[in-house]
């Protein structure tokens, strides 16, 4: 599995924590996250890593802003993209069980590091269902157009 991780000025010390997180678990990672403290503009760093994501050059992507709210409103624009905005465990294995995201998108101002590093290891290590679930996601891509 290869990650994009990204984040704005508002995820930079969340973005951390999950870097360590993918370093453990031996995941293939790209960090293409703002390194200032001044304010960004969280599209600017979204936007590029979802397509990345959605032209195939990384398997799955985590985003982090302040609430992850931006990031899951912009990766969402790119066609191809499932980004689900998670700040539980159970959300996190649900949206990999059910919907197949393939983005993450977490808030740093709305959970704390050991949460976050345990949501992404869980959404991480879940797979997609298939099964009736996949027809549902093969409307939502038909929608796409």
């Amino acid at each position: 599995m290869k990650v994009i991780l990204t984040s704005d000025h508002a995820g930079a010390k969340l973005r951390e924590e999950v870097r360590n997180l993918l370093e453990e678990m031996n995941i293939d990672y790209e960090d293409t996250g703002c390194t200032c403290e001044t304010s960004v503009d969280y599209p600017d760093y979204a936007l590029p890593a979802a397509e990345r994501v959605a032209k195939g050059e990384f398997d799955r992507g985590i985003f982090i802003c302040g609430t992850g709210i931006g990031m899951s409103i912009s990766a969402n624009k790119v066609k191809g993209i499932r980004c689900a905005l998670t700040h539980d465990v159970y959300s996190a294995k649900l949206t990999r069980q059910h919907n197949d995201s393939n983005v993450l998108a977490m808030g740093e101002r709305v959970i704390g590091p050991g949460l976050a590093a345990e949501i992404a290891r869980t959404w991480l290590e879940t797979d997609f269902d298939g099964g009736r679930h996949a027809n549902r996601i093969g409307k939502v891509t038909a929608y796409e157009g």
